[in-house]
């Protein structure tokens, strides 16, 4: 992959098309190296020095929300604190889609530009059950991957409507790894991570991303042992309310 950035273990393709995996049937992009071990680091403490009353716990997970949650599919009009902005969007938004062509990946959204990030802690065996990201959001997914490796399982439905309980394609996410999915990726397939203490049966074959993948040496006995593993997930919400028309709405909550 062509580097576009000197910053050290940071990898950019001058270009996103150079990213793209190409075994999936959708548009995804995968790039590698896209934060370094010292920014990973820095993000993480921003994580865990964030006040207590930032982190949703769930009953196996916790997460955080910037700047806020969303309210009947709308979000409050603020900006993303620095440490969430950069380097992860300045990046993002420096990449272009295409050699000779300057548009990037938000260049057609609401807002140009994420405005909403989520947080995921995942323990080692705790995974997400398959879903879909809803409408709230721009047909685009920007995950940043902090800590260890999973694989993201992608699921499809059969004929009868029903969901095929095999995944239809994995991708194996690197701590400091880009995952970007678009377009009918997002729209047509769910996606999910299974709770399991390890990642098996990984190879060439099993995974989509695996010539994109920056130490592929690293699972050559099939396997992943899992340890925690953070992500930032960076969409653009559609619907944004100004605080000042809408804060009664805001505070019903």
């Amino acid at each position: 992959m062509a580097s576009a950035a000197p910053l050290d273990g940071v990898s950019l393709p001058t270009a996103l098309e150079q990213a793209k995996v190409p075994s999936l049937p959708a548009t995804a992009y995968y790039i590698p190296d896209f934060i370094s071990e010292q920014e990973e680091q820095i993000i993480l403490d921003k994580i865990a020095s964030a006040p207590k009353p930032r982190w949703k716990q769930l009953s196996h997970r916790r997460l955080q929300t910037w700047p806020s949650d969303l309210v009947r599919d709308r979000l409050l009009d603020e900006p993303l604190p620095p440490w969430l902005n950069d380097p992860v969007v300045t990046r993002l938004l420096s990449i272009p889609l295409r050699t000779l062509d300057s548009s990037h990946l938000f260049a057609s959204s609401p807002h140009q530009r994420p405005n909403h990030v989520l947080i995921n802690e995942y323990p080692p065996g705790i995974g997400i059950m398959p879903h879909k990201d809803g409408s709230a959001y721009y047909p685009v997914v920007c995950t940043v991957s902090l800590g260890a490796s999973l694989c993201l399982n992608i699921y499809k439905s059969k004929e009868d409507g029903a969901l095929d309980p095999e995944p239809a394609y994995r991708i194996l996410q690197e701590p400091r790894s880009l995952l970007i999915t678009t377009n009918n990726l997002y729209t047509d397939f769910l996606h999910g991570i299974s709770d399991i203490a390890q990642d098996r049966d990984l190879s060439a074959d099993s995974i989509s991303n695996w010539d994109l993948l920056r130490s592929p040496d690293h699972f050559v006995d099939g396997l992943n042992h899992r340890s925690t593993r953070t992500s930032l997930t960076y969409r653009d919400v559609l619907k944004v309310s100004k605080l000042g028309n809408n804060l009664g709405k805001f505070l019903k909550r």
